[in-house]
């Protein structure tokens, strides 16, 4: 765990981490930034994450 000399640079630092994180993830979960947000949340509350994925399936009209 690291030590802060005060509370502004723990909340910077966790700013940061947040952004690295969300580029990172949003790498995978493309254009959901809300599950992409609720998971990171989950992720720092250390709770469990459930992500269920439904494929909708396109129907082209020729």
């Amino acid at each position: 765990m690291t030590k802060y000399a005060s509370d502004v640079e723990a909340v910077n630092d966790l700013v940061n981490v947040y952004k690295k994180l969300r580029a990172e993830i949003g790498k995978v979960i493309v254009g959901q930034d809300e599950v992409v947000r609720d998971v990171l949340i989950s992720i720092f509350r250390k709770a469990t994450v459930c992500l269920l994925v439904f494929r909708v399936l396109q129907k082209h009209c020729w």
